[in-house]
């Protein structure tokens, strides 16, 4: 009997940590699909990716996107072994929890902490099929309450707290799945900026570690650099 190919889908894959870790997971032998709003950006990826790579179109904070993106991909495979949500937003002004806007809070919501539970969802009955099913939500440190916050783009941690919620309660209905936040760290990418401390390739180890070589009884956790870290 033929063993089944490994399938993967990136949200956010276009570019960044998010393509990197496609491209990774590519080179790991895993079909990949290119999860991006942007198709022109999307499909160019895919191309860049090479032959194992396919774009699949999606917008995380649209929920009528994730039903039809989720409706596309069973039309092409019959099951899904890793969601890696990678997708995510820093919006404009996001630098002072005192001025912060009901719009900057809600559409920083949708894309990173309502988008990976929606897309968890639309996805599910794929991964369910999947004979070691994963999801790997990318979080921040800056989302971890054990420490205290230190007002950096305070939005962005807020939507990364709760998608840290969001992995726990999965991870608790989903006893079959492997669940896990991962914190890529600082990354030199156009939401990191020029002045960060981790490579891309860097930054998607861990990502990459936990959609292909975890445990898959490692589950419910917050990890960074393969280790579990407080949340």
């Amino acid at each position: 009997m033929p063993k089944l190919e490994k399938i993967t889908l990136v949200t956010g894959a276009n570019k960044g940590i998010g393509f990197e870790v496609a491209r990774q997971l590519a080179k790991k032998g895993f079909r990949v699909f290119v999860g991006a709003r942007n198709e022109k950006a999307g499909r160019a990826a895919a191309v860049k990716i090479g032959r194992a790579a396919k774009f699949l179109k999606i917008d995380v904070s649209d929920p009528g996107s994730i039903r039809e993106a989720a409706s596309e991909l069973a039309k092409t495979i019959d099951h899904l072994d890793v969601l890696v949500n990678n997708a995510g937003i820093i919006v404009d002004g996001d630098d002072a929890i005192l001025k912060t806007t009901s719009g900057q809070f809600e559409t920083t919501m949708r894309t990173n902490a309502l988008g990976p539970l929606l897309i968890a969802q639309a996805f599910q009955p794929m991964l369910a099929k999947s004979s070691a099913p994963r999801i790997v939500n990318v979080s921040s440190s800056g989302g971890q309450l054990h420490d205290g916050a230190d007002g950096w783009s305070p939005v962005y941690c807020i939507s990364k707290t709760a998608l840290n919620g969001v992995t726990s309660q999965l991870a608790a209905a989903l006893p079959k799945f492997a669940v896990n936040s991962v914190c890529p760290g600082w990354v030199r990418t156009d939401m990191g900026g020029t002045n960060a401390t981790r490579s891309v390739e860097e930054g998607a180890d861990g990502i990459v570690w936990l959609s292909a070589e975890a445990p898959q009884n490692l589950t419910g956790k917050f990890l960074q650099d393969r280790k579990v870290i407080p949340w």
